[in-house]
């Protein structure tokens, strides 16, 4: 059976259905065991369409209501009037839509996925945040096209899905000096790590830090580690640790009713 993990403070707004699907209830099989949404992935074309429907029916949408955009760590939003085909999608980290029906999804493997929810102006909007992508505002922008559909901020929900954690995520210093050089402040989102050249990124941390700077209704966070949590989530960095040659991608969704 495919039940998401929900947040507390989207699954109360009215109007709104939403869902971070994990691996568990699908039918790939393999190094995509389960429920792999991503057609990006070298996983049979059949199997991931037949996981995307089961996902769509948790939200009681079907697989054709699905909205993805071809995901490339930007900082880039796209509003969405009417569905595309995934095969033609535009090159974007963010999406937002005033249309009911529209499931807007979101593919991660580590990275962290937001959902977003205006529930009195019927707006909704999800964002894939890597670091790449919560760096050059992916965030703010997702937010700026739903202002632009008619949100308003203060009253804007957002729940930050499962990422890679704190403890998972090792990097170099050349990476935190690249934070530190633009927003010093930044610094707190860096432990020590294993040795002295190498330090643990909290990117869920510096993910809800954006989102608390931009005056929204409640940011909700929950605590999954994808890297960690082999059984029911995919990691792109446990499989490239794994050495394996490709990996699942699991699908955040949030649709109007």
């Amino acid at each position: 059976m495919t039940v998401p993990l929900r947040a507390a403070g989207l699954a109360a707004l009215p109007g709104i259905r939403h869902g971070f699907f994990t691996r568990v209830g699908g039918i790939s099989t393999g190094i995509y065991a389960g429920l792999n949404c991503g057609y990006g992935s070298g996983d049979d074309r059949d199997a991931v369409r037949e996981n995307r429907t089961r996902a769509a029916a948790a939200l009681g949408r079907t697989e054709g209501d699905i909205v993805t955009v071809h995901q490339v760590h930007s900082g880039t939003a796209v509003g969405v009037a009417a569905p595309w085909r995934w095969d033609v999608a535009p090159r974007a980290d963010g999406l937002a839509t005033r249309r009911p029906g529209v499931v807007l999804g979101i593919m991660t493997a580590d990275c962290t996925p937001i959902l977003f929810a205006d529930a009195q102006a019927r707006v909704i909007g999800a964002a894939h945040a890597g670091w790449r992508g919560a760096k050059a505002g992916i965030a703010e922008a997702t937010v700026d096209q739903m202002l632009a559909l008619g949100a308003d901020r203060a009253r804007i929900g957002a729940a930050i899905g499962p990422t890679i954690g704190l403890a998972s995520y090792e990097v170099d210093l050349a990476f935190r000096d690249s934070f530190a050089g633009e927003a010093p402040e930044t610094a707190c989102f860096f432990r020590p790590g294993a040795d002295a050249g190498h330090r643990q990124f909290d990117l869920p941390g510096y993910v809800a830090a954006r989102l608390a700077g931009l005056g929204l209704a409640a940011v909700d966070r929950l605590d999954h580690d994808t890297y960690s949590d082999t059984g029911r989530l995919f990691s792109f960095r446990r499989a490239t640790h794994r050495g394996e040659p490709d990996y699942g991608r699991q699908i955040s969704a949030i649709t109007l009713d």
